[in-house]
């Protein structure tokens, strides 16, 4: 990775953090670049069995870096191929990940950062996290994915309110609205976060991955079409050995040790 993303494996946790502390980690294309190439690099290991998404300093991302993006602008390239070259295939790879990813949200996600904080399974957040959609205040509509993910936290209704209004939401308001899984201390942010990616690490992957196919699944389906969906899923879970395992340790009243497999 870049300097601008760092990559980082350990007890099967993959921590990707975004790096510009000092630009509240806005996304250049070279970020993006290296963004898109950890989230896949991730994905593709055997070894990684839960993925960290955070950023250093006081800001989670406030999305686009609208300095290149001006810049851009000015010379005639408009959006330069930054949503399909860049936030799509991200935000895919992170909503279809095969193992569970959690966001640490310790300040700012505005914008396409807002967009990858909504894209992950979970969302931690500081007491100092805030959240904006951002993208109506410079004229444009929202992108990567977020008219599909907010409305579905939030309903259409107040989905429809944020976007238009673009207005900042604080962490606690935030979590009333079902936005993020919890707030904590700012100082708490890094433990919690990665004390919950480390034991979703340490579960059955397999499963996991199911649970989050399923739900991505029947989103969009009738339920004959999600009961054959989960039909598909339990089948493959069925032939694990994490199941096999875990079913015997249930019987001898163990606790089961899940390898992802």
């Amino acid at each position: 990775m870049t300097e601008s993303v760092l990559y980082d494996l350990a007890n099967g946790v993959a921590t990707i953090t975004l790096n510009r502390p000092d630009a509240m980690n806005s996304l250049t294309a070279e970020t993006k670049i290296a963004l898109r190439a950890a989230v896949e690099r991730a994905r593709d290991d055997d070894a990684v069995r839960a993925v960290l998404l955070t950023g250093n300093g006081r800001a989670f991302s406030a999305g686009q870096d609208l300095r290149e993006h001006a810049a851009n602008l000015e010379a005639g390239k408009g959006l330069d191929g930054t949503l399909q070259d860049h936030y799509n295939p991200t935000v895919l790879a992170l909503a279809r990940m095969p193992k569970p990813v959690v966001a640490a949200v310790g300040g700012v996600a505005a914008g396409a950062g807002f967009s990858l904080a909504l894209a992950c399974d979970f969302r931690i957040a500081s007491e100092k996290a805030s959240f904006a959609t951002a993208f109506t205040r410079i004229g444009l509509a929202p992108d990567s994915g977020l008219s599909w993910t907010l409305q579905r936290l939030v309903g259409r209704a107040k989905a429809t309110e944020l976007l238009l209004l673009a207005e900042p939401l604080r962490a606690a308001e935030a979590l009333a609205l079902g936005l993020v899984n919890r707030v904590v201390p700012a100082d708490d942010l890094a433990a919690e976060a990665r004390e919950l990616a480390v034991r979703l690490a340490a579960g059955p992957t397999v499963a996991f991955g199911a649970v989050k196919a399923a739900l991505d699944h029947a989103a969009t389906a009738d339920l004959a079409g999600a009961l054959a969906r989960e039909a598909e899923l339990q089948d493959a879970c069925a032939a694990t050995a994490d199941h096999a395992n875990a079913t015997k340790a249930f019987l001898k009243k163990e606790r089961p040790a899940f390898q992802g497999r």
